[in-house]
């Protein structure tokens, strides 16, 4: 099991490179699954805001239909009977119809006569 003095001893720069190697190698495995942890993530992240945008969506459509509900007239009119107001509808034949272009005032509605 001796070695004979004549054979050639291992270079330590063999050794140094292989534990180089090896450690290059971990920390390649290292950072690949730190690389792939971040994906995962953010494609959670991702995926959260789909969610989010998509429930934002569907609020904006149920406000929309509640303002469509409030803002209907034949709604309003019903209320205003029902609240016992002094309200009135106007008449077809009172109605003025004012062309702003040829009006010299800004405003279109005024309280004097």
């Amino acid at each position: 099991m001796n070695r004979r003095r004549n054979e050639t001893r291992t270079p330590v720069s063999v050794f140094f490179s292989l534990f180089l190697a090896a450690a290059i190698a971990a920390a390649g495995g290292v950072l690949h699954a730190y690389y792939k942890n971040q994906q995962v993530q953010i494609a959670r992240e991702i995926d959260a805001i789909d969610r989010r945008v998509e429930q934002d969506r569907l609020d904006i459509r149920t406000t929309e239909m509640r303002m469509e509900q409030l803002l209907n007239r034949f709604v309003i009119r019903k209320q205003i009977e029902a609240n016992g107001s002094l309200l009135r509808p106007i008449p077809m034949g009172v109605v003025e119809e004012i062309d702003v272009a040829t009006s010299s005032r800004h405003s279109v509605a005024s309280a004097a006569p």
